[in-house]
């Protein structure tokens, strides 16, 4: 009798053991399913966007109203954001595509600020006219090159999550069909930006500062474990797997998979290889039942902050999405916000810890400022504001600007009904910079 209730539950264990493999694998064929899914759209998207790229530069060339043309090259920029867009959504963050992405930037920042400016008073150039010609012959190069790409992924049936399995068991893959068609790519822009280098292009050119100029010394495998322990308070129990990323790059990351026993969960981090800053942090573990307000969770993100040397932060944006509140800090110079250094976390709202957490902003836009007085007052900043937005705060920021450079700005929060609105005024031109609606918080109907 106990021998056959003992077999019973062994064979209780093995169906259930069995059940459990079989559910995480299909969890991770689904995960792996969803994002071939994105790889796939963000690839198909680009390669439209580019045929329309080169076609819209081809209809502003044959154009001669002025009215025309500025409306035009609006369009241009846009494609080109779209198109850096879904560049960022590949699995290509190892690959050489810089020249690429510069390329777009080119177009993007020519395009947008020769739409804004009045024509009427200052018509295109010969000099403009012939950029215009050199970034339409490119951009069909570049049209070619990735249509070739997209034929063999449709005729071969490839899937983009190989080239992230390429490059997880080699750092250098050979006979990769999608990797070799974006280095031609690469390849090319590289040899028109040699053999064209045009000065109405490169005062255009956006200086996009990047993790690989973070200051410090290079870090081991162990440091980055013992960093990532005192980051996230885990004691010694926990299993830290670490693995240096993106070899051939001077933007390198140790990326750790941490297995925590206290809460029975699986956290992703990486952690640069320069300095030893933390960059981002998943923790996997479930979330129970909200015990906490955002307010609360708020202070706790901003303990969590300060304990870890991020100084002079504040909260600038809450929402709620669930259980779990995701907050934005930026870093506060002088009284006046520093938007572009920001820092997102989500917090749980059960106990109120860290379980997502993102500095790639705040790194990347890490440095000593100087910030100059502003040219007119606040009072002439607020007369640029629309009458019927009611204006509840007023402060100074620096923020990009769409050009992705750093502008002194009045920073107006007014509300309009039930809708809430930030203005940013440039505090030297009196130009309005950025309008934009604040989150509100994002009810659960469960």
């Amino acid at each position: 009798m106990i021998k056959e209730a003992a077999i019973g539950v062994l064979a209780v264990g093995i169906i259930g053991t069995s059940y459990w493999g079989y559910t995480e694998h299909k969890a991770k064929n689904e995960i792996n399913i969803q994002a071939e899914n994105n790889y796939q759209r963000a690839f198909h998207e680009l390669t439209y966007e580019l045929d329309l790229l080169h076609d819209k530069i081809g209809d502003t060339l044959a154009m001669k109203s002025k009215a025309s043309i500025s409306p035009a090259l609006v369009e241009v920029w846009g494609l080109t954001s779209q198109a850096h867009s879904n560049v960022g959504q590949l699995p290509l963050r190892l690959l050489p595509i810089n020249k690429t992405e510069e390329f777009l930037t080119d177009i993007g920042n020519f395009s947008y600020r020769t739409a804004v400016r009045d024509l009427d008073k200052e018509p295109l150039t010969e000099n403009e006219y012939a950029t215009l010609e050199k970034l339409y012959e490119n951009s069909a190069e570049i049209q070619g090159e990735i249509r070739k790409v997209q034929h063999m992924v449709f005729e071969n049936k490839l899937r983009w999550m190989d080239v992230e399995l390429a490059y997880a068991k080699d750092q250098n893959p050979k006979n990769n069909v999608i990797i070799d068609g974006f280095k031609t790519v690469e390849k090319n822009v590289m040899t028109y930006s040699d053999a064209n280098a045009d000065p109405s292009l490169t005062n255009y050119k956006v200086n996009r500062p990047n993790l690989a100029n973070v200051k410090g010394e290079k870090i081991t495998e162990e440091q980055a474990k013992d960093i990532a322990k005192k980051f996230l308070a885990i004691n010694n129990t926990a299993q830290i797997k670490a693995e240096l990323t993106g070899k051939k790059l001077k933007d390198r990351y140790y990326s750790l998979e941490i297995k925590e026993p206290k809460t029975n969960s699986e956290i992703y981090m990486d952690i640069t290889e320069k300095g030893g800053y933390p960059v981002w942090v998943i923790d996997s573990r479930d979330i129970k039942p909200q015990k906490i307000d955002l307010n609360q969770a708020s202070i706790n993100g901003l303990k969590f902050l300060e304990r870890n040397k991020f100084s002079n932060m504040e909260l600038t944006e809450s929402s709620q999405y669930d259980t779990v509140g995701v907050f934005t800090y930026v870093t506060k110079q002088d009284d006046v916000r520093i938007y572009p250094q920001s820092v997102t976390m989500k917090i749980a709202l059960d106990d109120g810890s860290i379980v997502g957490f993102s500095s790639r902003n705040y790194l990347a836009a890490l440095k000593n400022r100087t910030i100059q007085k502003p040219k007119i007052s606040i009072e002439e900043a607020r007369k640029g504001i629309n009458s019927n937005l009611k204006i509840m705060e007023e402060r100074q920021a620096i923020i990009l600007n769409k050009l992705n450079q750093e502008v002194l700005c009045y920073e107006f929060v007014g509300t309009r009904g039930n809708d809430t609105y930030q203005v940013f005024i440039n505090a030297n031109t009196g130009i309005e910079e950025q309008i934009k609606k604040l989150n509100v918080l994002v009810e659960n109907y469960d």
